[in-house]
């Protein structure tokens, strides 16, 4: 059936996503020394130096509290786990679509309340606007994988009942 087909291939999408971005929240001390050295040999340090200025000041105050307090890195370790839990939830929607729609709305609900925290939470700690656009542009990006696999959902739905 390629209705079932594409809501798999789109809740796929999702869970890769939620799955790079949890793993991708462990090593964060070397990830950003990497990006680090990536903008400062290319011409990304001459366009936008600002947010290579933040991008340093980021790999610096990770590594000052690596250092200093490890622990700290513990809520950064939280937070991965938190969207690998994330990703199992949407195997439910996986498997049987129909009887789990429930998750696919409740990860669009996520998405949209991404937005306020960002804004709140962002400009409270004085999180770059740049930066920002960026954290909000993943839950902007996962809603519309998320939004046609419930709009697929619903179509097999009404094909079931006939």
């Amino acid at each position: 059936m390629p209705t079932l087909r594409w809501i798999r291939i789109l809740l796929v999408v999702v869970i890769l996503g939620l799955v790079i971005s949890g793993v991708t929240a462990f090593p964060l001390e070397w990830e950003l020394g990497i990006a680090s050295s990536v903008l400062h040999a290319s011409p990304v340090v001459d366009l936008v130096p600002s947010f290579v200025e933040w991008v340093d000041r980021v790999r610096d105050a990770v590594a000052f509290n690596g250092s200093t307090y490890p622990f700290i890195a513990y809520g950064t370790d939280w937070l991965a786990f938190a969207h690998l839990a994330i990703a199992v939830a949407f195997l439910g929607p996986l498997v049987d679509p129909v009887r789990n729609v429930w998750v696919i709305r409740w990860g669009m609900i996520m998405c949209a309340g991404v937005v306020p925290l960002t804004l709140i939470a962002g400009s409270i700690r004085g999180i770059p606007w740049g930066w920002m656009l960026i954290d909000m542009s993943f839950a902007v990006i996962a809603i519309f994988p998320l939004f046609f696999a419930e709009r697929l959902t619903r179509r097999l739905t009404a094909v079931a009942a006939g």
